[in-house]
């Protein structure tokens, strides 16, 4: 008699329709999770981490029922997550698929770590020019400062 090769996978239930961000670092899931607010969601929310990858070794994934993610929050994740993927699924199955990319500025979401900057002490919306992508670099149009890093603080 043949033996079978033990083979243990994990199967997670598909969503009918929503949005699945897919091949997040590891490390960054849950600051993705923060940022779409998924703690309060009526519908069904996976958050799974440390999943075997070939590009990243360990990746994470989001998986959110009836939801669309707003153009401030895909920004966001690009910040945190620059390899990240965005399938939305309707009906079941994937209708559309890309890797989330960084505008050439950015506007709202992040705040300058920069105490001097006008937009830290004026009420003024604060201006990025995206400078790099991945890892993503900011410059601020008010005081000039580059951000890197941890010093990319969002709002």
């Amino acid at each position: 008699m043949a033996q079978q090769a033990d083979r243990r996978e994990l199967n997670v239930s598909a969503i009918r329709n929503g949005t699945v961000i897919d091949h997040i670092h590891s490390e960054a899931t849950f600051k993705v999770a923060d940022i779409l607010q998924v703690q309060g969601e009526q519908d069904m929310v996976l958050v799974a981490m440390n999943l075997a990858s070939s590009r990243l070794g360990k990746k994470g994934i989001i998986k959110i029922e009836n939801r669309e993610l707003t153009p401030d929050e895909v920004n966001k994740i690009a910040l945190i997550a620059p390899e990240a993927t965005l399938n939305i699924i309707s009906n079941f199955q994937v209708v559309d698929k890309a890797r989330v990319e960084l505008p050439e500025s950015i506007e709202r979401i992040v705040k300058c770590f920069n105490p001097r900057c006008i937009t830290n002490n004026q009420p003024i919306v604060t201006k990025f020019e995206v400078i790099e992508s991945s890892p993503p670099a900011l410059r601020c149009l008010y005081c000039e400062r580059v951000m890197r890093g941890e010093d990319i603080i969002l709002k």
